[in-house]
């Protein structure tokens, strides 16, 4: 079981290291020194750019957060040790219907949250050869496809 929850700044530290060990577990084309160049903009930009939510365990401990802008889901991390148990899909079935959102950006190489995202109706509509940063990490901009 668990809910979802907003998140304090104060609990900032607890959602990076939810970041870091799903990007260890998913983003394997990142290099060390690629995690330690993100993991400070992450915690001290770009959680306070976004609206975000939080899924927590019965301990109330963050297990997956998401992060959202302007409709856009901007980040949707799950702790390795909880994956495949539904967290993931909760997080963005909240994102669509409360949040509202339409558009995800995925890197392209992360391809399980490709096939994820396609899997609940979304479908690429643009590429990036560069990341957010300028890195060379290519990313795929995804809508959400009208639903009938």
């Amino acid at each position: 079981m668990f809910k979802i929850d907003t998140i304090q700044k104060s609990e900032y530290l607890n959602v990076i290291a939810v970041w870091e060990a799903s990007v260890r577990a998913t983003h394997h084309f990142l290099k060390e020194e690629d995690i330690q160049y993100f993991k400070p903009l992450i915690l001290n930009n770009y959680l306070d750019a976004v609206e975000l939510r939080s899924a927590r365990n019965e301990q109330n401990e963050i297990i997956g957060f998401l992060g959202v802008a302007e409709q856009n889901l901007e980040m949707l991390f799950i702790h390795p040790n909880v994956r495949g148990i539904g967290i993931g899909k909760k997080l963005l079935h909240y994102a669509i219907n409360e949040l509202k959102i339409t558009n995800v950006d995925v890197n392209e190489q992360n391809e399980q949250a490709v096939g994820f995202y396609k899997h609940f109706g979304f479908e690429i509509i643009n590429r990036s050869e560069l990341d957010f940063s300028g890195k060379p990490f290519p990313i795929l901009y995804m809508k959400l496809k009208k639903q009938t």
